[in-house]
């Protein structure tokens, strides 16, 4: 189980807030955090710490949190541990269909060493904050602005066949940002190096967004590509169905009117929509929607 619940009916027409109240909400209430050391790593859901409990000798609970065995005391250690808890997890039916073999950095803020590493299906489980690169992929066409706007894949397990960011992924660990954006390009979309190397990081977007037991305080860096008229993106690794090229009012207004993008690319757009001009300044909702696409903390504490 990942993402967020269903966005259920809506009794008054859409707006593009109601993506972003989407994306944040996370009760916090119902976890407690998780420490390596003095650090805070993440949550543990209250559904979710049995499990730590069965475990005394690698979790245990005091003041109010739960705590790392301290004799593991390198990164190197803990990852062991934690990955063959995490498997004995799986092998009772934990992650069935998620388990992707792809260690996830442990750390609150990017650019420190990371505390440990985590298998990416189980960092949602212990509330670890996910980090990774989101493309917007456009094009400047004397009609105006276009953006390339794929569709996931049907047979994906997360979000199949919804509409997503031109090329996006998670981080993973040992590899930089913006190297993993290049890797991600090529993977994704075909696109060269030469080419990739020209996207530059815009900015980012941030959100706690739950799904059961499951807490995401995830952060997005946001980067912008301008691709040649004559270049079109093409799936190469299976992730993507298909790519359309799409006037920018057509992205606009699906965000603005449906839940047909994957939920937390559409505060990625959003984020372009804001930088390229197409809010009015005048809107009601304008300085709200660009302060909260930054939620450094949940809405309930």
């Amino acid at each position: 189980m990942t993402g967020t619940a269903s966005p259920g009916y809506l009794v008054r027409p859409m707006s593009f807030l109601d993506h972003i109240e989407r994306c944040n909400n996370a009760r916090l209430a119902e976890f407690g955090p998780w420490f390596i050391g003095s650090e805070r790593a993440g949550f543990i859901h209250r559904d979710f710490a049995p499990e730590l409990a069965r475990r005394p000798d690698l979790f245990a609970h005091r003041e109010g949190g739960w705590h790392l065995e301290a004799a593991l005391d390198t990164a190197a250690k803990r990852t062991a541990a934690v990955r063959a808890f995490l498997l004995e997890l799986r092998g009772r039916g934990y992650f069935t269909g998620l388990w992707r073999e792809e260690p996830y950095p442990v750390t609150w803020q990017w650019g420190r060493p990371p505390l440990m590493e985590i298998e990416r299906a189980a960092a949602p489980w212990f509330g670890v904050r996910a980090f990774g690169p989101h493309l917007t992929g456009y094009v400047r066409r004397r009609d105006g602005l276009h953006v390339w706007v794929p569709r996931r894949s049907y047979s994906k397990p997360t979000f199949p066949g919804q509409l997503d960011n031109t090329v996006a992924g998670g981080q993973p660990a040992g590899i930089g940002l913006h190297d993993n954006l290049i890797k991600e390009c090529a993977e994704e979309a075909s696109i060269p190096r030469a080419l990739a190397e020209r996207a530059r990081a815009v900015g980012y977007v941030s959100y706690w967004n739950q799904s059961g037991p499951q807490l995401k305080p995830d952060i997005m860096v946001c980067f912008d590509l301008e691709l040649p008229e004559e270049f079109t993106p093409r799936a190469n690794d299976g992730e993507v169905h298909s790519f359309e090229l799409w006037p920018v009012e057509r992205v606009f207004e699906t965000v603005r009117d449906t839940f047909d993008f994957k939920y937390n690319c559409n505060l990625v757009l959003i984020d372009f929509f804001v930088r390229h001009g197409l809010f009015a300044a005048d809107d009601p909702d304008f300085l709200r929607i660009v302060g909260e696409l930054k939620a450094t903390q949940p809405r309930e504490t």
